[in-house]
């Protein structure tokens, strides 16, 4: 399902944006990106729905100061644990 809808920017923010395409990309990409800063897609949903690949998913993510990884310090301790022991073993 596709669905449009029209935005209507004020002057002095239509000047910030090369084309109507360009403010479309723009609210496309603040949408996206809240949704996966909400919990609400996966970072290959969100590089899927923006046509990116990973790396540029990942490159934008930091441009807009979004963490790249969702763990918690203690989640990400704890699979570390995981792995090294899976290796050894």
């Amino acid at each position: 399902m596709k669905v449009r809808f029209e935005l209507e920017l004020p002057e002095e923010l239509q000047g910030l944006f090369e084309s109507e395409e360009a403010a479309a990309r723009a609210v496309k990409e603040a949408l996206v990106l809240d949704l996966l800063n909400r919990g609400e897609i996966s970072q290959g949903k969100a590089a899927e729905l923006l046509g990116l690949d990973r790396r540029g998913l990942l490159d934008l993510m930091s441009k807009h100061g979004l963490p790249v990884l969702s763990q918690t310090p203690e989640e990400l301790r704890r699979d570390v644990k995981a792995l090294r022991q899976a290796l050894k073993g």
